[in-house]
């Protein structure tokens, strides 16, 4: 990737609609290289097209994104990885996030919390929703 040429990005959620919104709302600050229904043709899709950056939904049918991403990123050079998903479970963000996914978003949010969180990513920097860190933070007792 250099500074001219958008970073590319591989979409992963189970819902066509999801996955068409979320390429109008992408393009053109990132190059969509490709499109999957589920973790399996992700982790294919990932390793075929050596994107950038993947967002990933947690839950999808034959594999959950949690463990997509920790087989994408289990050869140590792979992409970055952002997970995009309505579930603000703390048990189901912290495992997201030690798989070494950078980024969890919800979906609610994406119009204004995905392409930041995708440029941290990038960025090597772990980003949250911050709608997420607010109920995280209830979760545990401390807001």
């Amino acid at each position: 990737m250099n500074g001219t040429t958008p970073p590319r990005v591989l979409l992963v959620d189970d819902s066509r609609p999801m996955l068409a919104a979320l390429q109008r709302l992408l393009t053109p600050a990132f190059n969509v290289v490709g499109e999957a229904r589920d973790g399996s043709e992700g982790v294919e899709l990932a390793r075929a097209l050596a994107p950038d950056v993947v967002v990933l939904d947690v839950m999808m049918p034959r594999e959950s994104g949690i463990e997509a991403a920790r087989q994408i990123l289990a050869s140590g050079v792979g992409p970055a990885i952002v997970m995009l998903t309505v579930i603000d479970d703390p048990v189901i963000v912290a495992a997201a996030l030690q798989t070494g996914a950078l980024g969890y978003v919800l979906k609610a949010r994406a119009g204004t919390d995905l392409e930041p969180a995708i440029r941290a990513a990038l960025a090597g920097q772990t980003m949250l929703s911050p709608a997420l860190v607010t109920a995280l933070a209830t979760a545990r007792g401390t807001a």
